[in-house]
């Protein structure tokens, strides 16, 4: 089947989803309509003006790139409606209200051109109902389309089909989501608030019931249900505060209506206090002033005291007996302990989750096709680190269900239903190497065979599936590996890292280099891939224990052979792709800038941040970025290299990381000729074709650099001048001015004649130097001791 090719997208409704989720259709390069009804004064389309601009300020930031707003166009329904004639998608995205998006509907379709799609990001009305409200003949290009706030960041789209939905439109938008948005798609069933709301929110609602029966505070219990749970920082309470509790409670109100018949239905409610808040209009984080569950005042946290109904100062915190229990490392032996303490915390966390065990076993059947799509829409929807069942699965099948049996037998779990039959069948889990348990189809159900997850060679796997081809190992060390897939191409080399954080010590050194000597004799190029990050830069540890010890010159070996690394992945005779994704700070950065080619994940911060730990970058990144400089200087009028340096040191000094590959582009660590990928799954896929197409196009290294001419001198004065004004204001402390003018030496090539032209290896002798000259100093090692420590810079 042949993939979809959007032109030009329509989102209808500039509220928080519809901006967002055209701004991430624009961060695509798709260009968008934005409508929103007609402002009632001034601009009629300013609604959406006002959405477009607000893009820009908002944080976490929509856009990947903040000129990417200029692919969204505001327009208002009174004067626009005609040119939704040119788009192949349109998203509506308004109220949930089925009269007014009836009433919407009945406005568009006019315009809409025949082979145009149209789908509803609705959280949870009936997208049979919704389908209803069109002509027959327009049934079979409407589908709904749910994205999950933000849509940028948050992995999950559910897809319903009406009952009329053309399948070959489904398999087209899956495909699209997939790869051009980077989106983790399943496929629901037109239940309300389809899987992921309809299990996230039933947890959310166990969780206020037992924070009631165990007598706990609400910071008490975010404590409990956040990381120490497997699940985000937001936990429970903040979580709704973030989604905003009018939307909470819609989507509570949603479930009390539509589902009478729920075993749990008594529970479809939101507790008073919740709705004393609504009452005065705290909604959370969309009212900043008044807030909701918490409060900010000043620089102080306040949370909820239900019982009062005022807010006190947010304090809770994890019991430690409580903490080493959820710690334990053996899954069965966690919940062992946790359903056997006394201790109300335990009580709690097992209560929730023996309800949700409960809840999900009971409704997998009518709400999602396999247990598979279940776990990932909490995975990718809620941002849970396991999905309900597999972490079931992992704990231990039998054991486990008899343990909920028992609760419910014993008339403490939240409902009376019995567990289903097919739970007791001698199963070790739902997940398994043939597939995932189908309640309604009693069987197991492999995964999607759509082309594009072709693509994605390492998807993202569930407790007890089977693994991926792991390939061939073709020589490792300590901490890197060299291996290929020979059912891919048996001659494309891929460097995996396998240090913590992917940090880049002596070993990976030495291993890159015995990598690139074995490519360049064996194989037609090289693929540096490992999961997120790429790499966080150098051993800080290794760099401090030396540093310590007073093995200065032995630094300094160690710097002289990154330098040799990076300049061996420049001048190699195959070609080096680097598969960037998440994190590539310090020398991961410089890894990816010495390759020949980098395909990148959207979500890749990348950057050159030595200067947080007091330090500049001396593997070959302020040379790079002096070449880079001199390259720009040499196109644009006049040729003076510095204004294009001013902006590296500006950069350098600031220790600034991107927040995108796209904006990893605009800062100098990426080029415009590189390849961007939304999915990161797809990055081992994309740059395995591209380092064979770089070699059937028969590879050459570049040629090394003659001399460039550098800004020297005059501008090491001009930047020290900026520097003085920085530290006299207060800005920054007098070692970080010493850390800025270092930078500045090393990307104006050094104490030289403004204008002398230099070569790659004076400028790596000058960086090198000047890193050295920073290590000496007992305050530069205090922040390496310090960011060690915290992870957090440290300003001294």
């Amino acid at each position: 089947m042949s993939r979809l090719k959007l032109g030009r997208v329509a989102v209808l409704g500039a509220g928080v989803m519809g901006a967002q989720i055209a701004a991430h259709v624009a961060n695509a390069g798709v260009p968008v309509l934005l409508f929103d009804l007609a402002a009632p004064g001034g601009d009629p389309r300013g609604v959406a003006r006002k959405a477009v601009e607000g893009l820009r300020k908002q944080t976490p930031a929509p856009l990947a790139l903040a000129e990417r707003a200029s692919l969204i166009e505001p327009l208002c329904y009174d004067l626009d409606l005609a040119r939704l004639t040119g788009c192949d998608l349109v998203i509506e995205a308004i109220a949930e209200r089925l009269d007014w998006k009836e009433a919407l509907y009945a406005r568009i379709l006019p315009h809409l051109g025949e082979d145009a799609i149209l789908a509803s990001n609705t959280s949870g009305l009936s997208v049979a109902r919704l389908a209803g409200c069109l002509p027959a003949a327009r049934q079979a290009r409407f589908c709904g389309l749910h994205f999950f706030n933000p849509p940028r960041y948050m992995s999950l789209v559910e897809l319903i089909p009406a009952p009329a939905t053309d399948p070959a439109l489904l398999d087209g938008l899956e495909t699209w989501l997939t790869s051009a948005l980077g989106k983790g798609v399943v496929r629901a069933l037109d239940t309300p608030n389809f899987i992921a709301n309809r299990i996230g929110v039933f947890s959310m609602l166990a969780v206020m019931h037992h924070t009631q029966a165990f007598g706990l505070a609400l910071d008490e219990v975010d404590a409990l249900t956040g990381p120490a749970m497997g699940r985000p920082k937001s936990a429970t309470y903040r979580t709704a505060d973030v989604v905003g509790l009018d939307t909470l409670a819609h989507v509570v109100k949603t479930l009390q209506d539509t589902l009478p018949d729920d075993p749990w239905h008594a529970y479809f409610r939101t507790p008073a206090w919740l709705d004393g808040l609504l009452a005065q209009g705290a909604l959370g984080q969309k009212t900043p002033g008044q807030g909701g569950i918490f409060r900010k005042e000043g620089k102080q946290i306040l949370v909820l005291d239900p019982a009062s109904g005022t807010h006190r100062p947010a304090a809770g915190s994890v019991a430690p007996e409580v903490a080493e229990m959820l710690a334990e490392a053996d899954p069965a032996r966690r919940f062992a302990r946790l359903r056997a303490s006394a201790h109300p915390q335990a009580r709690f966390v097992w209560a929730v989750y023996r309800d949700l065990f409960h809840y999900c076993a009971v409704q997998l059947e009518h709400i999602a096709a396999n247990a598979r799509d279940l776990d990932l829409a909490l995975r990718w929807g809620f941002g849970w680190a396991q999905g309900p069942f597999e972490t079931w699965q992992a704990a231990g099948w039998q054991a486990l269900a008899e343990a909920v049996r028992a609760d419910i037998e014993a008339g403490l779990s939240l409902a009376p239903t019995p567990l289903p039959a097919w739970v007791f069948d001698g199963r070790s889990g739902v997940h398994g190497p043939e597939g995932a348990w189908s309640a309604a189809a009693r069987c197991a159900q492999p995964r999607s065979r759509l082309p594009v997850y072709g693509r994605q060679l390492y998807p993202e796997t569930l407790q007890g599936e089977a693994a991926a081809d792991p390939g061939v190992t073709l020589w490792e060390n300590a901490e890197l590996r060299l291996w290929h897939l020979p059912a891919r191409d048996a001659r494309i080399g891929i460097v995996s890292f396998n240090s913590k954080m992917h940090t880049i010590g002596t070993a990976v050194l030495e291993g890159m280099q015995e990598a690139l000597a074995r490519a360049e004799r064996d194989l037609d190029g090289l693929v540096i891939w490992h999961a997120a990050p790429f790499a966080v830069g150098a051993n800080l540890l290794q760099l401090l224990q030396a540093c310590q010890a007073g093995a200065f010159e032995q630094v300094e070996q160690v710097v002289a052979n990154f330098q040799r690394t990076t300049q061996a992945i420049k001048y190699a005779r195959v070609p080096v792709v680097a598969a960037v994704q998440g994190m590539a700070f310090g020398g991961g950065c410089e890894f990816a800038m010495h390759a020949h080619h980098r395909v990148l994940a959207l979500e890749s911060y990348v950057g050159l941040v030595e200067a947080g730990v007091g330090l500049i970058p001396a593997g070959g990144g302020c040379k790079e970025l002096v070449l880079r400089a001199a390259d720009l200087a040499s196109r644009a009028a006049g040729g003076d290299v510095f204004p294009f340096v001013q902006n590296f040191v500006q950069t350098v000094s600031m220790g600034k990381a991107s927040r995108s590959a796209l904006e990893a582009v605009n800062l100098g660590f990426a080029q415009a000729t590189d390849d961007i990928l939304f999915n990161p799954h797809e990055l081992l896929h994309a740059a395995l074709h591209r380092a064979r197409a770089m070699a059937e196009a028969g590879h050459r290294p570049p040629v090394p650099r003659g001399a460039v001419p550098v800004a020297g001198r005059s501008g090491i004065a001009t930047c020290e001048l900026g520097i003085v004004n920085m530290l006299e204001g207060g800005f920054i402390s007098e070692w970080d001015a010493q850390v800025g003018r270092s930078v500045a030496v090393a990307l104006c090539g050094g104490e030289v004649e403004t204008g002398a032209r230099v070569p790659e290896a004076w400028l790596l002798d000058v960086e090198r130097a000047q890193f050295m000259h920073l290590v000496h100093n007992a305050k530069t090692q205090a922040r390496i001791a310090h960011m060690l420590e915290t992870g957090k810079p440290l300003r001294n």
